[in-house]
């Protein structure tokens, strides 16, 4: 198979169980055939995935995910783990890992409910609680605070107006209230900023950021760099790049996760994974045009072993 991106099989080609005889076979023996569980695991949409989850446990009565955690090791334990789950079971482990490590990630916390549809929060606020044991937003009320802490709440009632309208009356209106907020004003009133850019529409904010250009002569961010900071700064920040241009603030994270000293490995897992069924192609356009080279060629100098190959085949 070599390092070339695996495309996902058919409907009709698809057999799960073969598929969780082919990862036990995988297991078995002296060595670990790591190439044989990317070949099966890259290669399948996430319905699949989940399919051969519950027929691993029917034939042969483990749990896929504990033989993995016993046999794999690394960067490549992480990544096969993560494909056996959903995407907002994954956002949610990324959560609480966030917030109950050692210090608090919230640069994960941003990316993550910043980014998100209503629907999506609520499913990653239901499989939180069911994983454990108690509410997101107690864990987000513990460990952040401020300003920062109510956006990431304000964000959590998942309650942004999901149409598609645009009320231009609306946005000249929104556009001088955080003006007034903002520029116009010794201080800021942050509580603007939070109900306007947690609540409204995609379409209306950039309605309302062509507005805001249109009176003050600078653009939102100017004024956000300016005018706030710290979190709360990175969360707004988030929520005007991903309105402007979603797949484009993804393919910046990417490119943040592998253009340092360190890879952050967790960050390349958790963006190709979520987005792989949603924007992953136009996510890759992104990146090669903001930074003059292709993810592929980024991963395959950055990365290593199963764990690159694993990467390499997941890109679309």
């Amino acid at each position: 198979m070599g390092n070339r991106p695996t495309t996902p099989i058919s409907e009709r080609q698809f057999d799960a169980v073969q598929d969780a005889k082919k990862l036990n076979k995988a297991f078995r023996g002296i060595k670990t055939d790591e190439i044989g569980i990317v070949e099966v695991l890259s290669s399948r949409t996430i319905d699949q995935r989940q399919q051969i989850k519950q027929k691993y446990k029917d034939i042969f009565g483990k749990d896929l995910e504990k033989v993995m955690e016993s046999e794999l090791r690394g960067y490549f334990r992480r990544v096969s783990l993560a494909l056996l789950d959903l995407p907002h079971e994954l956002c949610a482990r990324e959560l609480r890992r966030a917030t109950k490590g050692i210090g608090t990630n919230e640069a994960v916390l941003v990316e993550i409910l910043c980014t998100r549809s209503n629907k999506e929060i609520e499913e990653i606020k239901t499989v939180y609680q069911t994983l454990f044991g108690n509410s997101l937003e107690s864990d987000v009320i513990d460990d952040t605070s401020g300003d920062f802490k109510k956006i990431l709440l304000s964000l959590l009632q998942a309650s942004r107006d999901e149409g598609d309208d645009v009320d231009k009356e609306l946005s000249e209106k929104d556009a001088k209230a955080l003006f007034d907020a903002g520029e116009g004003r010794w201080g800021t009133d942050e509580m603007i900023f939070t109900e306007i850019l947690s609540k409204r529409n995609y379409d209306q904010l950039k309605a309302t950021f062509r507005a805001y250009e249109k009176l003050v002569g600078k653009d939102i961010e100017q004024t956000i760099e300016t005018e706030v900071c710290g979190d709360f700064k990175l969360a707004l920040q988030t929520i005007v790049k991903r309105t402007q241009d979603c797949a484009g603030y993804f393919a910046e994270v990417l490119h943040k996760a592998i253009k340092g000293p360190m890879v952050d490995g967790d960050a390349l897992i958790r963006v190709i994974l979520t987005r792989a069924e949603v924007d992953l192609p136009r996510v890759r356009e992104r990146f090669q045009e903001k930074y003059g080279k292709t993810l592929e060629y980024k991963i395959r100098s950055e990365t290593s072993g199963d764990f690159k190959v694993m990467l390499l085949a997941l890109l679309p």
